[in-house]
């Protein structure tokens, strides 16, 4: 796995990010409005080679890849880049592939910046009058015309017209300057395609299949585009929120202003991300690529223009003004989608080619350096505990799973240890496999496609590897050896009935006793104690420091005397505990760390922690929606078959595809020990809230079947309860949504 460009782009990015820094100022794109076009600007990325990057190099260009490409337009979208970058691009590939001599010397001074290109994206057939990105300055426009590929010159009068338009008398603002003619002060404007200058460069089916693939590219160009302008509207956001003061503190400690920012930011680094699995999926053939091009679109369009709203609404009635410079980005990120039309329209197209078999042609991405796969280490182990699974899990045994520990079963649990496949991340020396992260990524979505609950040994494997860095040898011998051997499961004891998620405010106290110690107290939602032999406790052992100083953990027997365990049931069908201690005494050597260092030992427990995500249990329920609109039929008509299901289905996807980038950053930033604020905390918040949301979606889609608690729509139903849960255990996601403000954003705490 990598996600980290190589060098060479890295030095490819950076020099554009300068350079566009420097003449993409916002001062320079104030300078080119209304009309949006920097002929200077212009010219020098010409010289810079940014409209010959796609061009093969056999037709003279540089034949950079599409991840390349996209790396440039995520800086053009940052710094507003006035003028059709990403339409030249693609249009200067698209005349090089299938022009002949008689355009090489208009190709020639496009590739330079002396001209420029553009691209219609409909049908000329059908929509003879379009609106034109860069129309209204273009020396020509590439067009489909029904089965021919053509080459269309602007008239004079259009584009003299464009540019009067761009400044008609008396219409201006209050500083004088003139209004755009258009959403968003670009060089846009209609252009008829059947008028007589035009040359016609190719028809048949192959011309028009690589037109469609221009535009395919088009498409994840600006997804890029939408990208860059999404993250810097919530950074000019968040920077503002920590300087401007109100009731005598930042308005960004107000979690009303932070949290939707944090939100944006994690949805905009998954839209960044998405392009480029995207980019990787087509160069590996993946079937739902095309699919993934459209989502791309859909949701970078969606999370740009709610970063550039939700941003200016921070900036409060000074957003309004135009003075200062959020409101460009806001509608930049509106504008641009809306050039190929409706951009909810990209959300049915992704469903018809997931769900329908509509077909596209995909452009040649070029060498991709990235890489999404978990890796061969990761396959092989996944495909011995599949057939593990396979052969174990019996007709009786699959009815009895469940997604919470009432799925447990002692004879599964005992096999997994005999074949060292419990732990498969501990050493050998304790019946592992010592299997990266990664693999162990990989196994966990096979316990998933079997419907197997993996919170026994989740936990167990949590606690023992804690017993195995601070455990007597005493407590190695008594517990953990039980642990290993798949005849002991643990839970955890952290959160307290008056405490909930702030473990430091833990009240249940381990006083000492002679060799040993007494606990009093209770411990709430221990999941699993009414089985398990063992408890990770963590007790306050000094009420004389502050609260997180005076801890300390322990491993307590359930079945010691004065141990009490009540069920606590919960609508997801699951049962937890709350569990009660009262004079309960443990040996000294079932201490784990230093008296009052419980915080050490916790912080340790989460260095196993990559990044949680429910993107394994989306992708199951996802399944699920569609077995059942593909066996269901309403009034006549398959569900699977309307435009409305597929686009609900694929809006669950594009959840998925974006969970699971999001999570695949925070497993490779931590393994490869790469530096990503909050990567964890935004894995497992987006995750959680996008189940939930589409857990009510998706249930709705059942409609009545919903209601029952079997079949594809009963899980359907269970996983509508279940995910009320994710947003909760584990740190809610108020509390993530803070450390992504803090850690990521910058932006002041939201609690004390």
């Amino acid at each position: 796995m990598n996600f980290e460009p190589s060098d060479d782009q890295k030095m490819i990015a950076d020099t554009f990010a300068r350079y566009l820094d420097e003449h993409s100022s916002i001062a320079r794109v104030r300078k080119a409005l209304p009309f949006g076009f920097d002929a200077e600007l212009w010219r020098g990325l010409g010289e810079m080679g940014a409209f010959a990057m796609r061009v093969p190099e056999a037709d003279g260009g540089l034949g950079l890849s599409l991840l390349d490409a996209a790396l440039l337009m995520e800086e053009a979208g940052r710094t507003l880049v006035s003028g059709p970058l990403a339409e030249a691009i693609v249009a200067g590939r698209l005349l090089a592939l299938i022009g002949d001599d008689g355009v090489a010397a208009l190709a020639g001074r496009a590739a330079t910046g002396d001209a420029v290109l553009t691209l219609a994206l409909n049908d000329a057939a059908e929509e003879p009058l379009q609106w034109i990105a860069g129309g209204a300055v273009a020396d020509a426009v590439i067009a489909r015309d029904g089965d021919s590929i053509v080459m269309v010159v602007p008239s004079a009068a259009e584009k003299a017209a464009a540019a009067e338009r761009a400044s008609p008398e008396g219409t201006r603002n209050h500083a004088g300057e003139p209004i755009a003619p258009n959403l968003a002060s670009m060089p846009i404007t209609q252009v008829r395609l059947d008028a007589a200058d035009r040359t016609v460069l190719a028809t048949g089916p192959e011309a028009v299949a690589r037109f469609a693939a221009a535009i395919e590219e088009w498409k994840l160009l600006t997804a890029a585009t939408l990208a860059g302008i999404g993250r810097e509207a919530v950074r000019l956001a968040a920077v503002y929120a920590s300087e401007r003061k109100a009731f005598g503190q930042p308005i960004g400690t107000y979690q009303a202003i932070s949290h939707p920012l944090a939100d944006l930011a994690v949805e905009a680094d998954g839209g960044k991300y998405l392009v480029w699995k995207t980019i990787r999926d087509i160069a590996d053939g993946v079937e739902q690529a095309g699919a993934q091009v459209s989502m791309a679109l859909w949701w970078n369009a969606k999370t740009a223009g709610a970063a550039g709203s939700q941003a200016l609404h921070t900036f409060g009635g000074y957003g309004l003004t135009n003075e200062y410079d959020i409101y460009l980005y806001n509608l930049r990120a509106r504008a641009l989608p809306m050039l190929l039309g409706d951009p909810e329209e990209m959300l049915a197209e992704a469903g018809r080619r997931l769900y329908q078999g509509e077909q596209v042609s995909l452009p040649d991405v070029g060498e991709v350096s990235i890489d999404f796969d978990l890796g061969d280490e990761a396959h092989a182990l996944a495909a011995e505990v599949d057939a593990f699974f396979t052969r174990t899990l019996t007709p009786e045994l699959k009815a009895k799973a469940h997604y919470s520990y009432a799925g447990h079963d002692d004879y599964v649990h005992k096999r997994l240890a005999e074949e060292n496949l419990l732990f498969p991340g501990w050493s050998k020396e304790y019946g592992g496999r010592e299997a990266s992260p990664y693999a162990l990524s990989a196994v966990a979505s096979v316990w998933e496609d079997h419907g197997w609950s993996s919170h026994a040994a989740g936990t167990s494997s949590m606690v023992g590897w804690i017993m195995q860095r601070f455990g007597t040898d005493d407590l190695k011998e008594e517990a953990l050896a039980r642990v290993v051997a798949g005849d002991a499961v643990c839970s955890l004891g952290f959160s307290e009935p008056g405490s909930g998620s702030d473990v430091f405010a833990a009240a249940t106290r381990a006083t000492p006793d002679g060799n040993g110690w007494r606990i009093n107290g209770s411990k709430m939602f221990t999941s699993g104690a009414n089985f398990a032999e063992y408890v990770l406790l963590l007790a306050r052992t000094n009420f004389d420091v502050p609260k997180h100083k005076g801890l300390t953990m322990f491993i307590v027997p359930l079945k010691s005397e004065g141990v009490e365990i009540q069920p606590v049931y919960t609508f997801q069908d699951e049962r937890t505990n709350i569990t009660y201690y009262d004079n309960v005494y443990i040996p000294d050597s079932y201490r784990l760390g230093p008296v009052d260092g419980g915080v050490r030992v916790m912080a340790a427990s989460l260095e196993l922690e990559h990044g949680a995500s429910f993107v394994k249990v989306q992708r199951h329920m996802l399944h699920e929606a569609e077995t059942f609109c593909r066996e269901t039929i309403r009034k006549g008509t398959r569900l699977i078959e309307r435009e409305d299901t597929v686009r609900r289905l694929a809006r669950a996807a594009v959840h998925i595809e974006l969970s699971t980038v999001i999570y695949y950053r925070a497993l490779w930033a931590s393994v490869e020990k790469r530096e990503v604020p909050a990567a964890g905390p935004a894995s497992k918040m987006f995750s959680s809230e996008k189940f939930l949301k589409d857990a009510a979606d998706l249930l709705n889609l059942s409609g009545q079947a919903g209601l029952a608690k079997d079949g594809s729509a009963g899980f359907l139903n269970l996983s509508y309860r279940h995910a009320h849960g994710t947003t909760i255990y584990g740190g809610t996601s108020e509390v993530h949504r803070s450390m992504i403000a803090e850690r990521q954003l910058g932006m002041p705490r939201t609690r004390s």
